[in-house]
């Protein structure tokens, strides 16, 4: 579903460049829950930021389901995200003055598509969140809000979600009730999902872990390999 090849980004600050990613290869396959993990600086938002078009490469491709997203335009990147990518933010990214109806129909809105019927209502019920349609991101916990911003990334069915930080700003009761969720729509649904996080209790629920560090993938391990509990334990210890 992606993959990434030879993939560099490069930012200058002054009379300096920064060499963000330094040539990364990386491939999702369809139905695969990915969890990206590394410190601060290692690259790997910068990575989730490139899948998702919202920022274009130095060099290097990027190709989701065979097109090249790192070739088109920020129009045509628009379009892609709006038909494949559902994007999950740390701070959620609601819309104050819009009701959860609302913020949750508001990427079909801005495409200048018809809500299908039941949809949103099967979402609220998939998030647990039914009979709050009515109200707004102020009224809810931050556990609720940010179970609201997946809903509105899946409203279109995207083929990929992607999630930066879904629970930094959750405690870890809130954290694993996101977590769960996401899990749930990855085994229920097959939904294809790579996450972001610096939380190794987050990055367990993932089926393949890939860890960066300086711009470059350092390791990776998948939930079949012998090493997976001991790669785990190394990095919550």
């Amino acid at each position: 579903m992606i993959k990434v090849t030879e993939l560099k980004k490069e930012y200058k600050t002054g009379k300096e460049t920064v060499q963000v990613l330094k040539g990364v290869d990386f491939s999702v396959e369809e139905g695969e829950f990915v969890c990206i993990i590394g410190p601060s600086g290692s690259g790997k938002t910068t990575l989730l930021h490139l899948l998702g078009g919202l920022d274009t490469p130095t060099s290097g491709s990027i190709k989701l389901d065979g097109v090249d997203i790192a070739l088109k335009s920020e129009k045509e990147r628009t379009l892609i995200r709006r038909k494949d990518i559902g994007l999950i933010f740390q701070n959620y990214q609601l819309l104050p003055t819009l009701t959860i109806y609302e913020n949750i129909v508001f990427p079909l809105h801005a495409d200048g598509k018809k809500v299908p019927p039941g949809k949103v209502e099967e979402l609220l019920a998939a998030v647990d969140l039914v009979g709050y349609e009515k109200r707004f991101p102020n009224e809810l916990s931050g556990g609720q809000q940010q179970r609201v911003a997946i809903a509105r990334a899946l409203i279109h069915e995207p083929s990929i979600l992607l999630a930066d930080e879904p629970t930094g700003n959750l405690d870890r009761q809130r954290s694993s009730d996101t977590l769960d969720l996401l899990a749930n729509f990855h085994l229920e649904r097959k939904q294809t999902i790579v996450m972001v996080t610096h939380d190794m209790f987050a990055a367990g629920y993932a089926d393949r872990i890939v860890l960066f560090k300086d711009g470059l993938i350092e390791a990776e391990v998948t939930r079949e390999d012998e090493d997976y509990a001991k790669f785990l334990s190394r990095f919550l210890a």
